[in-house]
């Protein structure tokens, strides 16, 4: 004990100072990629082609990015001799709808927001980063965000995983159960479009086809401090990315 009191003391506090001050450290972050121009139309259509999920599409010789479908597998920027742009950010949330203007919720809740998360199929990415939201570095109760095993107590519900036919009753349940006003966050691109998966006999395709979403934290996984821009964006604290920014970044 006595090693551990001592250990603080000469350590100081070492939580991220996010989003209070920009987040610098290495490794915060895995980056997502960019729309890139390249020389040819043949370029931007070879790196298309490289894409697993198809989620860039070669427009003469732009190859643009679909963020929410992106698995982030880096192939398009490790795989070849044609690599698109890499942005090393974190703060991608932006709302499900590309149509619907996100409303925050009231500013009663940025001091105390207790959220409700829901593994609707996932394969344990993305919910082991929503689980680091809780340790020492992120310390999500500094910025009055806490997690609750209750819906009837919570005010925003995250859903990982592209809902698994099993799992499609109980997370209508957990929704139904919240009070209103309430959020719906989508993280992962398992929980936005389906993913790897898609819709099948036995998968959704994503949350939005069960239940409404308000936001979506892109990645495969996202990294903790991408879901936490998410939950300062609910309470209004951050903004969300306009849809069409992250595919419009830099060009060769």
């Amino acid at each position: 004990m006595a090693f551990w009191f001592w250990h603080g003391l000469r350590n100081g506090v070492q939580s991220t100072r996010y989003p209070h001050t920009s987040e610098s450290a290495a490794g915060v972050s895995p980056g997502h990629p960019l729309s890139t121009r390249f020389p040819s139309a043949t370029d931007a259509a070879r790196v298309a082609a490289a894409c697993p999920v198809e989620a860039i599409t070669a427009v003469d010789d732009l190859a643009q990015i679909e963020h929410k479908r992106c698995v982030y597998c880096q192939r398009c920027h490790f795989g070849g001799t044609e690599r698109v742009h890499w942005d090393s950010s974190f703060e991608w949330t932006r709302p499900h709808s590309i149509r619907a203007r996100y409303d925050p919720l009231p500013r009663d809740f940025s001091a105390s927001l207790h959220i409700i998360v829901v593994d609707a199929g996932d394969c344990g990415a993305c919910l082991n980063e929503v689980k680091q939201l809780n340790n020492p570095l992120y310390n999500m109760h500094r910025l009055g965000f806490f997690f609750t095993p209750t819906p009837r107590s919570a005010d925003v519900l995250i859903v990982v995983g592209p809902v698994s036919e099993n799992m499609r009753g109980p997370l209508l349940k957990t929704y139904e159960a919240m009070p209103n006003p309430k959020r719906v966050i989508a993280v992962g691109a398992c929980a936005i479009t389906g993913g790897v998966f898609e819709r099948t006999f036995m998968s959704a395709g994503g949350v939005g086809s069960v239940l409404p979403v308000d936001l979506d934290v892109p990645g495969d996984p996202p990294p903790p401090l991408a879901i936490l821009h998410g939950l300062l964006v609910v309470t209004g604290r951050k903004q969300p990315v306009p849809h069409g920014m992250l595919a419009a970044g830099a060009l060769k």
